[in-house]
């Protein structure tokens, strides 16, 4: 079963290239890919030990990988990552926050480490973490700044650049909404 899950994972990358060229809604595919690949491992998650947390990272991590590949905007495949991941995971509530934060903080290492424009990334995972607010049980205010949160615990660790562009990205609102930190975090200016 564990290989089984580890050929999902793997394919993902090659799904979501096929996914963001044969489709004019590269949201949709993605957020479709996500959460049929998630669906389908954690199905079977109690019989192999995989946590739902673990496989949705690394399920995020080979959508922007593919995404990349595809020359895709990784703006709408973070959107669509994010919407996938809450509908695969079926997490709500606290979990659901955990879920968003993890989420985005492992789609914005990726966009990093593949040269991808952070703050495309930043604004997809708002607005994919909003869109999803309401069937995962937790406000808009709270889904984006989740997301915000996740997104720039994994900037500092890139580095000051990153963590710049993030903040910038932040300052906007975001589908109707204005992102508000509710952690501290170091200036590193």
């Amino acid at each position: 079963m564990a290989t089984k899950h580890t050929g999902l994972i793997e394919s993902m990358e090659h799904a979501v290239v096929g996914a963001v060229k044969g489709s004019g809604d590269v949201v949709k595919a993605t957020s479709d890919v996500v959460s049929s690949t998630l669906t389908a491992i954690l199905e079977d998650a109690g019989k192999v030990g995989a946590s739902a947390t673990e496989s949705a990272g690394r399920v995020a991590a080979e959508t922007i990988n593919g995404a990349a590949r595809a020359g895709a905007h990784l703006g709408h495949v973070a959107k669509g990552t994010m919407i996938g991941v809450m509908r695969g995971t079926q997490h709500v509530g606290t979990e659901a926050i955990a879920t968003i934060g993890q989420t985005a903080g492992t789609v914005i290492d990726r966009t990093a480490a593949v040269g991808g424009k952070v703050e495309h990334a930043v604004t997809g995972l708002i607005e994919g973490a909003i869109h999803s607010a309401g069937a995962v049980g937790v406000s808009a205010e709270e889904a984006a700044s989740a997301a915000a949160e996740g997104a720039l615990k994994a900037a500092d660790k890139i580095g000051a650049t990153a963590v710049q562009t993030t903040r910038h990205a932040l300052t906007q609102t975001i589908a109707g909404v204005k992102v508000v930190l509710k952690a501290p975090f170091k200036d590193t200016h």
